[in-house]
């Protein structure tokens, strides 16, 4: 390979440790406030604050035409999967360590790939079969049940996952045929309606700094699927798959610094053996010439609220700004 397309392969992976990176400072503001607010609080102005740049995008995209989903049914299951797959993360990440909630949100694309196989009709062979159960394996050691109490942000972000887990799948049943802005706007609105429902039950009053902060998530989440969905465009999606797990890093650093945290050598073990498991199924996939596609998605899944896209979506905003502002170019 020539020099000059190692470097085009390499182009990408800065943008996606940026990306991650900012993920990770995402996480660090919803645990700041977690010790203060209840998650849907938190959550409810977070998406109140992505409402503009989804605004944003509607107003950018001429496209758009009517909001009526194709599949309502699909799609209201899916807001669902997305509101628990949010208020499970948020509640992990404001009571446990940062580096132990991302070693159990890891397991997103195990879940969906023994998923897939009663709801999507996959087989899975001796290979993934391994993976997977490699994957657990991490799981019990993280959890150490028996000798550690497992508690509610434990089953938190076990919810956490096998909401993402179905998100991810129905995603790959719909997302082909619904418009982009109804795959963005309905988890947002969804969560917008349910959180607010409970909202009167739970409210603190919140100070500016506060009030901030969710704005910041809001932010941040965008801010970071921009920087993937550009390392995407420029480098090879096998390279840029595996750099979500540079998230640990950063848990571990963070959780030290910020949260006085520490991680032990049963985490540090169940946390390769998690990551290990979802990086073999990335290559098995690789490796067979299957598209990878849907376990990009997967590999790029972080629990949905509607603050940002999926990975699949926010591709494909990024694409109908570059063609409208192509358009305009050339006139």
């Amino acid at each position: 390979m020539a020099p000059s397309q190692i470097y085009s392969s390499l182009s990408g992976l800065p943008l996606a440790l940026a990306g991650y990176a900012l993920y990770s400072t995402h996480d660090v503001v919803i645990k700041f406030l977690g010790s203060f607010y209840t998650p849907f609080q938190i959550i409810f102005f977070s998406v109140l604050f992505g409402f503009p740049v989804a605004t944003l995008f509607m107003l950018r995209n001429p496209r758009t035409g009517s909001l009526w989903p194709h599949h309502p049914v699909k799609m209201t299951a899916r807001v669902l999967a997305t509101t628990l797959s949010g208020f499970g993360a948020f509640y992990a990440f404001s009571v446990l360590p940062l580096a132990q909630t991302y070693a159990l949100l890891f397991l997103t694309p195990i879940a969906i790939t023994l998923l897939s196989i009663p709801i999507l009709g996959e087989q899975v062979g001796l290979h993934r079969a391994g993976a997977i159960l490699t994957g657990f394996i991490g799981v019990l050691i993280v959890l150490q049940p028996g000798a550690v109490e497992l508690s509610a942000g434990h089953l938190a972000g076990l919810l956490s996952v096998a909401g993402a887990a179905a998100n991810s799948l129905i995603t790959r049943q719909i997302g082909q045929k619904e418009k982009i802005a109804v795959m963005l706007l309905y988890p947002m609105i969804g969560n917008f309606v349910i959180m607010g429902a409970i909202l009167p039950f739970v409210y603190q009053p919140m100070p500016l700094l506060h009030l901030g902060a969710t704005a910041l998530i809001a932010l941040l989440g965008f801010a970071a699927m921009f920087f993937i969905v550009s390392a995407f465009r420029r480098s090879s999606a096998v390279a840029i798959a595996p750099m979500q797990y540079s998230q640990i890093l950063w848990a571990g650093l963070f959780g030290f610094f910020f949260f006085a945290e520490d991680v032990g050598p049963n985490l540090a073990v169940g946390a390769v053996l998690i990551v290990g498991s979802g990086l073999y199924i990335v290559r098995r996939e690789w490796i067979l010439g299957k598209s990878l596609q849907p376990v990009l998605s997967d590999m790029s899944a972080r629990p949905e609220t509607g603050l940002r896209p999926r990975f699949a979506v926010a591709r494909g905003m990024f694409k109908s700004f570059a063609s409208v502002r192509h358009r305009r170019n050339r006139k």
